[in-house]
């Protein structure tokens, strides 16, 4: 079943359960990722959000989990946690893995480079876009554990008929 690939065991409960948090745990590989983002997108807490909201956080965890898997799983898989609380104008997200350290335990500073129009690059811009997207991101290692902590301001859908008069 394709479902059960993005589970994985995490050794110990880093967070309270909050009501109506998304409390997902998965394999730190590019396949699980992939099928992690499509459930977290559906939950419920994340559908009623505008549709710029959606995209923002996608593009955030996408490269927050793609991190991960590249970087501080670089020597084989092991298990991520993505925990995200809703606030009435925030999403709260932690996301925790047993990587690697971030080198000098600092996150990279996400400077874009001057760039030559005919000579775009395929990446470098993660750091940047998850900076530039993100409010009150922090990070630190406890416990050999990575904890990535940001949240992100969210407008929900208020749905109004244009139609009626």
């Amino acid at each position: 079943m394709q479902g059960e690939r993005i589970l994985h065991s995490f050794p110990e409960q880093p967070v309270l359960p909050r009501e109506g948090a998304i409390n997902l745990v998965l394999n730190g590989d590019n396949a699980s990722v992939h099928d992690g983002l499509r459930v977290l997108m559906a939950k419920p807490s994340v559908a009623g959000l505008t549709e710029d909201t959606r995209g923002s956080l996608e593009i955030i965890l996408a490269e927050v989990l793609n991190n991960v898997v590249e970087h501080a799983y670089r020597d084989g898989p092991g298990p991520i946690r993505i925990y995200i609380s809703r606030r009435p104008d925030q999403l709260v997200v932690s996301v925790y893995d047993q990587g690697a350290p971030m080198p000098d335990l600092q996150m990279p500073k996400g400077e874009l480079a001057p760039l030559d129009p005919d000579d775009l690059p395929e990446g470098g811009f993660g750091w940047f876009l998850i900076r530039t997207l993100t409010q009150d991101l922090s990070y630190e290692r406890l416990d050999n554990r990575n904890h990535l902590r940001f949240s992100v301001p969210v407008q929900s859908l208020n749905v109004v008929d244009i139609d009626a008069d």
